[in-house]
């Protein structure tokens, strides 16, 4: 359509191609594709000009009209590809993006007015492109998939229960004393029933019972708080209780290792702004120190 709008602007052939930076004979095809589909001659040959047709000027008001509106569409899109604004579908595991994405969003929307952002919070495993995301937190092991995964600072994690529990039931100083105690366990590990500790001796599994497990962080907490047992959850999950001393380190000197957190996007969705501006925004704040 643009090559045939091209030929009756400039008169022949030869001067749309070299206008278009084609040859004469890819003109020519183009027009003929467009008569092939007409059925009907748009542009007149003759071998000194070029004219139009009657069936050419009704195409070409058209046509002109058509390419104005794609012009219209691409510089909408464009513009809309510099600026961060429109909706961010984002998805993170239930405690990190409440208790470390959440508090900083209101940064990037004051920077970002044109901004929306949907948050979701889910600790399974979201399928990006299957749900319609545009980029996710995720924290422990990777899945190989084709996604792009950048890297965050890692989640800290600890062992805590409230005074009450531990005046009935003792202070653990020892990780294999744990196997005596209540341990609140997490549904989504790989193994609920061991709790793998860091210490000056290095690393040990250690087996653990416990008669209340749930797949929530958040209820372990509040059952913590109440005095059912010893949890393990990250430090930002815990880090007010312990400041108010609703909950007790336990353990101070063996920690559960780290979780590794990653910012996880399809490649060809980091062509947007809003996103780019986002993974900028976020790397910036919850990055690797």
């Amino acid at each position: 359509m643009h090559v045939v709008v091209r030929v009756a602007e400039l008169g022949s052939f030869a001067a749309a191609a070299k206008a278009l930076r084609i040859s004469p004979t890819m003109v020519a095809k183009h027009v003929e594709s467009v008569e092939e589909r007409l059925g009907a001659q748009v542009i007149r040959r003759t071998t000194r000009r070029h004219s139009i047709t009657e069936v050419g000027q009704l195409y070409l008001s058209r046509a002109r009209a058509v390419l104005a509106d794609f012009e219209t569409a691409e510089a909408s899109a464009s513009e809309l590809h510099a600026a961060a604004r429109g909706t961010l579908r984002v998805t993170a595991p239930v405690v990190y993006g409440a208790h470390a994405l959440a508090p900083i969003l209101g940064d990037l929307l004051d920077e970002y007015p044109e901004l929306r952002i949907e948050l979701s919070l889910h600790d399974r495993v979201v399928d990006l492109v299957e749900e319609g995301f545009d980029v996710a937190l995720r924290s422990g092991p990777l899945p190989s998939s084709g996604l792009i995964a950048r890297p965050l600072a890692p989640i800290r994690m600890l062992l805590a229960a409230s005074p009450a529990y531990l005046k009935r039931h003792g202070v653990p100083r020892k990780p294999g004393e744990l196997e005596r105690h209540e341990c609140l366990g997490f549904s989504f590990l790989n193994h609920p029933d061991r709790w793998r500790l860091v210490g000056p001796g290095g690393e040990q599994s250690v087996r653990i019972s416990g008669r209340l497990r749930a797949n929530s962080g958040a209820a372990l907490r509040e059952a913590a708080i109440g005095g059912a047992g010893i949890v393990m959850q990250s430090e930002l999950l815990l880090r007010a209780d312990l400041a108010a001393k609703r909950l007790v380190r336990v353990l101070p000197s063996h920690a559960p290792p780290s979780r590794a957190a990653h910012l996880v996007y399809a490649a060809d969705r980091f062509r947007s702004a809003k996103l780019q501006r986002f993974v900028e925004f976020v790397l910036g704040r919850l990055g690797p120190r």
